[in-house]
């Protein structure tokens, strides 16, 4: 997910750079997007693995 999330903010990076600037908020969005998606299945992970042991 986090490779997902920096190839996002990389088209974001490169799109606003030549001026595409609708391109570059979407990319924006999706990426952030996902990251709080990896957040929140990291906490549930963490909390998950707290209860097992």
């Amino acid at each position: 997910m986090i490779r997902l999330i920096v190839i996002f903010l990389i088209i974001a990076l490169i799109a606003a750079i030549f001026g595409f600037g609708g391109i570059a908020e979407g990319a924006a969005d999706i990426a952030q997007i996902i990251f709080y998606i990896f957040l929140v299945l990291l906490v549930i992970a963490l909390i998950s693995r707290l209860f097992r042991r």
